[in-house]
């Protein structure tokens, strides 16, 4: 029979809230506490979502044996310190990517995490995606022959506010980590190398953070395949994710910009409405990524993005922003290749 995993989200933002949501919509899920370091954010959601336990001390939940499962969509700054404390509680883990901003501390977690067993999932919910998901079960298949080139677009419609650019790690870190990890899923292999650039072309106060509102990231397998993504906070059309596979026998896109499945024929042409945002896009993976959390939880089994992940895909996008700060190539560590 399966339980009810009570669980508590750090973190109420816009995609802290969603999960807090979603967790109140899943069978095998129960949302027993949401936790905000402001306190009247936590009570307003706490009150709409009916959940008697809010607070804006982490401590109090990590201290409640009740609680098996924390959902961590905090600031990336806050993730440390809530990773150790939900690993050493023995607790199951859904933590927001990046996994930390910092390479060391995040090997520190993944140390924890795997000496106390925890389950530890991380969100990249494009793996999630149906569309992403059935073009990898398309690819290891064998559809397409051997594949040979991944091709990554992601384009926000405007840059976030300072203050997020000033703790987000940078472009490569908060945009281009979703494209290196869909690229490591598609591919099934391990990214090698990167030679990033960037410009600044519409928000000059990201200069201030050694950061850029437009990147494109060169990378190489070591399968011997080749790929690029691109990152942009300057579509001001509409939210443009897209991803292309190339193999030797065919090729795979993945993603369009049509919103709703509607064409509006006038004088002046025909046009077509576009995603507005990320939630739109990936409503459905944003269920579904939790949904079999839960399911991995239930299972005692194993996440289909691990911890594992989240260090390797923070180890390039880190790499990719020192290509980009150097100006050279960068060789990945052979901790990418484990």
């Amino acid at each position: 029979m399966t339980n009810k995993i009570r669980t508590a989200v750090f973190g109420l933002g816009r995609l802290g809230y969603w999960h807090a949501v979603n967790v109140s919509r899943i069978r095998n899920a129960e949302l027993a506490a949401v936790c905000d370091m402001n306190l009247e954010s936590a009570q307003r959601v706490a009150k709409e979502l009916e959940v008697s336990f809010y607070t804006a001390n982490p401590d109090e939940i990590f201290q409640d044996d009740s609680i098996q499962a924390v959902i961590i969509a905090s600031p990336t700054s806050t993730h440390f310190d809530l990773l150790k404390k939900a690993a050493e509680s023995r607790k199951a883990i859904f933590v927001e990517k990046p996994l930390t901003l910092n390479l060391d501390e995040a090997l520190e977690i993944q140390a924890i995490i795997e000496k106390n067993k925890n389950i530890c999932q991380v969100g990249f919910m494009r793996r999630f995606d149906p569309a992403y998901d059935a073009a990898q079960k398309r690819i290891a298949a064998g559809d397409i022959g051997k594949p040979i080139y991944f091709r990554g677009i992601s384009r926000d419609p405007q840059s976030p506010h300072e203050a997020f650019i000033a703790h987000s790690g940078g472009i490569f870190v908060d945009v281009s980590i979703h494209d290196f990890d869909i690229a490591r899923y598609l591919m099934n292999s391990e990214i090698t190398s990167v030679n990033a650039n960037g410009s600044v072309l519409k928000y000059p106060f990201v200069k201030k953070y050694s950061d850029v509102d437009q990147s494109l990231t060169y990378f190489e397998f070591a399968s011997g395949a080749a790929g690029d993504a691109e990152a942009s906070r300057n579509a001001y059309y509409g939210y443009d994710i897209r991803a292309e596979v190339i193999g030797t026998e065919g090729s795979i896109f993945i993603g369009n910009l049509r919103h709703h499945d509607i064409h509006i024929l006038t004088k002046a042409g025909v046009t077509h409405d576009i995603l507005p945002d990320f939630p739109e896009r990936f409503v459905d993976a944003y269920n579904l990524e939790l949904v079999d959390f839960y399911r991995v939880v239930n299972e005692n089994s194993t996440p289909r993005v691990t911890v594992n992940d989240g260090v390797k895909a923070l180890e390039i996008s880190l790499a990719a922003r020192e290509s980009y700060q150097t100006g050279r190539k960068v060789e990945l560590s052979k901790l990418a290749l484990r």
